[in-house]
């Protein structure tokens, strides 16, 4: 690139689809991922697990163990008093509804006293080899006393239920309420039309890539730790590990590489963290652990898992008066550090979406099983939120006789009503919720679609559209490094706290960096992963990233041009005052002397420029600059799902997507198309497909992918993208995040969809997942029905 051509950098800035930097490294099968780093001296280590869901840890039998060839050592709690309990985070602030705090249980590393759940760590094998320790594993002998399982919250809620942790009485680990209870029943005593729908978001496994994986070491000499591993952030995981290992944060060290995915999955600490780490130290050699695909399926946060039961009060013109919303979400057999947030707080902030509702109460409880945890997973609690608001609006235009895209227009957040202030006690700064729908609607040729519905009649099929419309809140941005480093072989390095495992950062960053800075766009790298080199960093999750980062970006920028203009006045032989700065170049103001910026850092190189600078003038152009914070933005859109039911056999296929979203500024609209559409593919998945299900006894039904049922490329459609442009007012570079946005479309509108191709044959609502099973049983059901009337 040529620097001195101020449009340079036009190819490379903001808005233009750039393709991903790594994806050549990625393709030629060269990424880093946790399992391909190999370390001298390396043990291997197994996770002995609970075979039983609930039940009294009598003791761990571990001396054959410790006789299998190769094994080093074996570890139960006993081993492990040195270490603390897993952080519970912000789970720890929430409230119940009397104003009473929420009961947080002790959680080890390794099982003491009781296993709650099948997959329960027990113990940790260590062993010279993979297969050695696999051998111990299987001789380690746990004695465990059965007590009874509960896999069902409602059931765990229910008067007589098995007691998991005894310090929390019903199992209820919080009763949590937001909202004027009494206005909202006085807006539904008046209400002309109130529409009742129970939704259920079903528990899913997170399936990245590559399961967990770490790699522990510990140096005597520092008296520290270092933990390899696959995170959403080095940064805020220093912090945990070590709270979880009582130690000071500066005593520990987390180095990430390529990750694999995450969905939110890999965000949190593990119990296996801990007993690596634990493993290291008293070893005193590197501990390496892999998990398999079907341990993953029990070790592992699943996503979702939550009923939500909700009423639209309506007035006789179809207009919003109250949303009340009841709900229990299943946190599994211990607590997630954020679980309850998005399980609570999220929900009535999403729910609220596009609409001018005036009046919002909630109230639900979460309560504890004998199941895998739940944790985070793509959109965490956002989807779930626009998904029962979508599908009540839908049922209630059924049963008022509105149609579904009228009703949607009567109750829109006007433009000019922008600033708004919800129910739900969020503040949208911008957006054009009307202006998003006519363009989803036009995009996906509504016109078209009852010759589209005739043609799939003639074949036999029932076809249905839904439309889902959505509004998210992203997560508030604390605080985010900016670091910028210009190094001696003429690269810039950009070091930030948020961390890439799969949306592109190292692209989207550059491109803010090119265009802000006039740094040429392929100098510029990207360092993320090794916590030493941070100063803050509150990782990625919640569609924050380009918020955070980029403003970072732009604070240090500021401080660069900052520390220039003395520099390039001296360079220039100009008084600081004169000097200005624009694209990429130092110049004194009304000349054509000028000095680009990566000019001026190869200066900076030069030893006897240096030793000429005066004593009041940066010897520098490197800065280290943290963005304090900045709030939510709110990302909004309109899916539009065609969806062909064959009623035979109850298969459903997405054939037509549509998808036109507010995204704030596009940084690039590439990258944004993609993260749209795994978004999308998930939220297929969780529609028509993905479900954890678990027996009377809290044993999990599947246990791998050849009996969990996951989307392949032929159930994708082609997605149809328009990104309409309204800039966020709450961050420097306007941006509103897009990451999570593609599951807060896709349940609603496949939903949506589905209800619609069935509606004629007398079902109302159908729970996710839509399989053929589930269709063709309401099928069934509603022509029995149907044929009872008759006679």
């Amino acid at each position: 690139m040529d620097e001195s051509n101020p449009l340079a950098t036009t190819k490379f800035g903001v808005g233009q689809p750039v393709p991903r930097t790594e994806d050549p490294m990625l393709l030629r099968g060269e990424g880093r991922y946790t399992d391909d780093i190999e370390m001298e001296g390396a043990l291997h280590a197994v996770v002995v697990r609970s075979s039983v869901a609930h039940g009294v840890l009598r003791g761990v039998d571990v001396a054959a163990a410790r006789d299998v060839p190769g094994v080093v050592a074996v570890y139960t709690a006993q081993d492990l008093a040195r270490t603390g309990t897993l952080p519970a985070g912000i789970a720890a602030t929430l409230k119940n509804a009397d104003g009473s705090a929420m009961v947080v249980p002790a959680r080890p590393a390794l099982a003491t006293g009781k296993v709650r759940c099948v997959g329960d760590p027990i113990a940790l094998v260590v062993a010279e080899t993979a297969a050695a320790a696999r051998d111990g594993a299987e001789a380690v002998m746990p004695d465990v006393e059965a007590l009874p399982a509960v896999a069902d919250p409602r059931e765990a809620l229910a008067p007589g239920a098995p007691a998991i942790w005894d310090e929390v009485p019903g199992n209820r680990a919080v009763d949590w309420a937001f909202g004027d209870a009494a206005a909202c029943e006085a807006a539904f005593a008046r209400a002309a039309h109130v529409t009742r729908l129970s939704v259920a978001s079903n528990r899913v496994v997170p399936s990245p890539l590559e399961p967990r994986a770490a790699i522990a070491s510990f140096d005597a000499a520092e008296d520290r730790f270092t933990l390899r591993l696959g995170s959403q952030g080095v940064f805020p995981m220093r912090g945990l590990l070590a709270k979880a290992m009582g130690v000071a944060p500066e005593r520990i060290r987390v180095l990430t590489g390529q990750v694999g995915g995450s969905f939110g999955m890999k965000s949190a600490v593990y119990p296996e963290y801990v007993a690596l780490l634990h493993a290291a130290r008293a070893l005193a050699r590197p501990v390496r652990w892999v998990d398999t695909r079907s341990e993953s399926f029990l070790s592992d946060h699943h996503g979702r898992a939550l009923v939500l039961d909700g009423a639209l009060a309506l007035d006789a013109e179809g207009r919003f008066l109250a949303l009340r919303i009841e709900g229990v979400a299943d946190l599994g057999a211990w607590l997630n550090p954020v679980a309850p947030l998005f399980s609570t707080i999220n929900i009535p902030k999403n729910a609220v979406s596009v609409y001018r509702t005036p009046v919002v109460h909630a109230r639900i409880a979460c309560a504890y099983t004998t199941t895998t945890p739940v944790g985070p997973y793509r959109g965490a609690g956002r989807p779930d939120g626009n998904y029962l608001m979508e599908r009540l609006v839908d049922t209630a235009a059924a049963e008022m006789g509105i149609d579904p895209v009228e009703l949607r227009r009567r109750n829109h957040v006007a433009p000019d009503a922008i600033p708004f202030e919800t129910a739900a006690g969020t503040r949208y700064d911008s957006g054009d919720f009307p202006a998003i729908l006519d363009a989803a609607l036009a995009a996906a040729d509504l016109a078209g679609f009852p010759a589209r519905r005739a043609e799939s009649a003639a074949r036999g099929l029932l076809r249905g559209l839904g439309i889902g419309q959505y509004c998210e809140v992203t997560a508030v941005v604390t605080s985010e490094m900016g670091g910028l480093r210009f190094e001696k072989d003429g690269t810039v390095t950009l070091l930030t706290g948020t961390l890439d495992y799969g949306q592109g950062h190292a692209t989207a960053f550059a491109q803010v960096l090119s265009q802000r800075l006039g740094v040429p766009f392929a100098s510029i790298r990207l360092d993320q992963g090794d916590s030493d080199r941070l100063v803050a960093g509150g990782g990625t999750g919640g569609s924050k990233s380009i918020m955070a980062s980029g403003a970072a970006i732009v604070g240090a920028v500021a401080r660069v041009v900052e520390a220039g203009r003395p520099l390039a006045a001296h360079a220039l032989e100009a008084a600081t005052v004169d000097i200005v700065f624009e694209d990429g170049r130092f110049a004194i103001a009304g000349t054509d002397r000028s000095i680009g910026v990566m000019e001026l850092a190869a200066r900076l190189r030069d030893e006897g420029f240096v030793a000429a600078l005066p004593d009041d003038v940066p010897r520098t152009l490197d800065v280290t600059h943290v963005h304090e914070a900045s709030p939510s933005a709110y990302p909004n859109g309109c899916h539009v799902a065609e969806v062909e039911i064959d009623p035979e056999t109850g298969v459903a296929r997405v054939v037509r997507y549509t998808a036109a979203n507010d995204f704030g500024v596009v940084v690039n609209p590439l990258l944004v198309e993609g993260q749209l559409h795994g978004g999308v593919v998930q939220g297929i998945g969780q529609a028509l497909m993905e479900r954890v299900v678990f027996d009377a006894d809290g044993q999990p039904l599947a246990g791998s992918f050849m009996d969990y049922g996951l989307p392949r490329a032929d159930d994708a459609p082609f997605l149809a993208v328009e990104n309409l442009e309204f800039p966020a007012t709450t961050n420097p570079l306007g941006v509103k995040g897009c990451g999570e946005a593609g599951c807060a479309g896709a349940l609603p509108a496949v939903m949506n969809a589905v209800v619609d191709a069935l509606r004629p044959r007398g079902i109302r609502h159908i729970d996710m997942p839509a399989t053929p099973q589930a269709v063709w049983r309401a099928l069934r059901a509603a022509e029995k029905g149907t044929r009872g009337a008759a006679a």
